[in-house]
């Protein structure tokens, strides 16, 4: 048997608080736009089921998931899960920021930073454990990504390219083709900094 110690309770207190929060969001953000479930949901080409369950906040959805629906909705990312709203100055303080993927090997992407649209800039927090590995659907036309390697060994694969970035290495890619990182050490943690600029968010939302 598994016994939870006290980070995983953490964590999952956590995870179930940014779910309930990201739903209120998404209820919030539909609602203010007239539209029903099944009218977001085509719109964002995700299951009607899911979307109720993410409303709930009783679904645990994948970054792509999040993506689709932000984008639909018209406010991006950053505003769907972040709790700070304010204009001018913001502080993410350390620990506070969201994960919205975590790894089978200790790997977790956290959302640490980003705008508001029309151009999104979103910073990512990334950590992927021995062998991890997470892949990304294209995402929408435009969107640009920069990768810097804080820690350890990725293989980055954007379309039909592939590169092994080493601690200090950096890269610039096409976000809006089909991309993939990846830990090719199984006995290393790897981290890194990712930042992902998407423009042009929100301009069609509303048709």
């Amino acid at each position: 048997m598994h016994y939870m110690g006290q980070s995983d309770v953490k964590a999952r207190a956590g995870a179930d608080s940014i779910a309930r929060a990201i739903g209120g969001r998404v209820r919030q953000g539909r609602g203010s736009r007239g539209w029903t479930l099944d009218q977001l949901a085509e719109r964002a080409g995700v299951s009607r089921r899911m979307l109720v369950s993410i409303e709930q906040g009783a679904a645990n959805p994948s970054i792509a998931t999040l993506l689709r629906i932000s984008d639909a909705l018209g406010i991006g990312l950053p505003a769907l899960v972040h709790m700070d709203r304010s204009p001018g100055l913001r502080v993410t303080r350390a620990g506070t920021a969201p994960a919205l993927w975590r790894g089978k090997a200790g790997g977790r992407a956290v959302l640490v930073a980003g705008t508001e649209p029309p151009d999104v800039t979103e910073l990512w927090d990334w950590t992927l454990g021995p062998g991890e590995s997470h892949a990304s659907e294209p995402h929408t036309p435009g969107t640009r990504e920069l990768l810097f390697v804080l820690d350890g060994q990725v293989e980055l694969r954007a379309g039909q390219h592939a590169e092994v970035l080493a601690t200090g290495d950096s890269a610039s890619f096409a976000g809006d083709l089909a991309h993939e990182y990846v830990n090719t050490s199984r006995e290393r943690m790897a981290r890194f900094a990712l930042s992902v600029f998407e423009p042009g968010v929100g301009w069609d939302a509303g048709r």
